[in-house]
């Protein structure tokens, strides 16, 4: 909808309390720093240790290793072991513990591994077959709460230093913005709205709290959601949705009056104002969407993957689409093992084609 209307054309200053902020973008930045700070504890020195090892291993035949390796949610698996062992007469004790992303089922085998260099040094044979998988594992999960811990941090600072600055007097916008989310909350309505419909839109992202009774200007849809007013203070960072009364903005009574008439006369006010309640189902319904087209393609990505194992893979013991190819159904696993054998017969069979002996191809 093509809005007739124009505020009036001089400083103008925002309500306190118009822009909200749920409590969530409080406490999460300290939790995510945490375990941010966790992560590079727990597996950084660990990434180090075997990054130096590797450049001089030494494979022991003798050891003590006492420790475990636990799986959680199906593909996570930690593993934490006390290494005992003697090298040139001399009795070193070490530990070791890492974390890698593996689909596999059964125990794992692993001996004790040593740096040439400097014997102090130790770890499992499993942890430097599975370094890059560590190195990937730790760098994607970093990754993932470092943006995240950013993105938290920018709106907050956006929110904060907003709420000062509308206050203060300022020209004053009139931009579309589309609510991403509604709820009732309070005897009011919680919203999240963004600025992603106009031409030059910044994509950021805002809460409000409606009164009781008060509704956004609803004046259109985009993309299933519903698009409202909103205001851009000049010195703003991101904008203030408006409200049906027209309260949030500090006008003269007359001016209040003309603004409210004109958006009556052109059919925005009412109860065109409201928003459908299927219109708040919408950010759910495409959340759903967003999850399944994610699974779909993690499927598509795992079959390629499965596939390249299978015709170019250069080592049938792969990891992990030797544990992807054991959990495909049967027709599919005995072509894959046909092939392997086909291409790696005189060698042992990897898991998901190995017979009972553990050595041969079923």
């Amino acid at each position: 909808m093509n809005l007739n209307m124009t505020l009036p054309q001089r400083p103008l200053t925002i309500k306190r309390g118009v822009l909200s902020l749920p409590f969530v973008y409080y406490f999460s930045p300290p939790i995510i720093l945490a375990l941010l700070v966790a992560i590079f504890y727990m597996e950084g020195p660990g990434i180090a240790r075997d990054l130096q090892i590797k450049q001089a291993p030494l494979e022991l035949q003798d050891g003590d290793i006492n420790g475990r390796c636990r799986t959680k949610k199906a593909i996570f698996t930690s593993c934490e072991a006390k290494l005992t062992y003697t090298y040139d007469g001399v009795k070193h004790v070490a530990e070791t513990d890492f974390m890698f992303v593996d689909l596999h089922t059964g125990d794992y085998e692993a001996s004790i591994v040593i740096s040439k260099t400097d014997p102090q040094l130790a770890t499992l044979s499993l942890g430097l077959s599975m370094l890059w998988n560590r190195i990937i594992s730790f760098l994607a999960f970093g990754f993932l709460l470092a943006a995240g811990l950013v993105v938290l941090l920018l709106t907050l600072f956006r929110i904060l230093r907003s709420r000062g600055t509308i206050r203060q007097p300022g020209l004053l916008s009139l931009i579309p913005v589309s609510i991403t989310a509604s709820s009732e909350s309070r005897g009011g309505l919680s919203l999240t709205y963004a600025d992603m419909v106009r031409e030059d839109k910044t994509k950021r992202m805002a809460f409000t709290q409606l009164e009781k009774g008060a509704e956004p200007i609803v004046i259109g849809e985009s993309k299933g959601h519903a698009v409202a007013l909103a205001v851009w203070h000049e010195h703003a960072s991101v904008p203030v949705l408006l409200d049906s009364r027209m309260e949030r903005i500090n006008l003269e009574r007359e001016e209040r009056a003309d603004l409210l008439r004109s958006l009556s006369d052109q059919g925005v006010i009412g109860e065109h104002s409201e928003i459908d309640p299927q219109a708040k189902s919408q950010p759910f319904l495409q959340s759903v969407k967003v999850f399944v087209a994610a699974v779909l393609l993690l499927l598509v990505a795992l079959f390629g993957y499965w596939l390249w194992y299978v015709f170019a893979a250069p080592s049938q013991f792969t990891s992990p689409a030797m544990d992807i190819n054991n959990i495909m159904p049967g027709p599919l696993n005995r072509w894959a093992c046909g092939h392997l054998q086909a291409r790696f017969g005189d060698q042992n069979a990897p898991f998901g084609c190995v017979a009972d002996d553990f050595k041969s191809w079923k």
